[in-house]
């Protein structure tokens, strides 16, 4: 176990780098749970503050005529001028 330890005399140069990259990957990991946290809370606040919307029913035929509407400008179709 010793010589796993002493890394054939490399230990000095090694081990503190091993150190530091787990310094480095744990203070990423930090920063990003505390963005993440910052970012929600934002989020929460804004929706907050937005007001409730409310969804209205479509009337019958609605989604036909939105239909026909999009691929009327698909084919370059002027509004209210249909092809058949």
């Amino acid at each position: 176990m010793s010589d796993f330890l002493a890394m054939g005399g490399y230990a000095a140069y090694i081990w503190p780098a091993y150190g530091l990259t787990a310094a480095v990957l744990l203070g990423l990991l930090v920063a990003t749970v505390k963005g993440l946290r910052s970012v929600e809370a934002t989020a929460r606040a804004l929706e907050a503050t937005r007001p409730a919307r409310r969804r209205e029913r479509a009337p019958r035929g609605a989604a036909i005529a939105s239909e026909a509407t999009a691929s009327n400008k698909a084919a370059g179709t002027p509004a209210g001028v249909s092809e058949g």
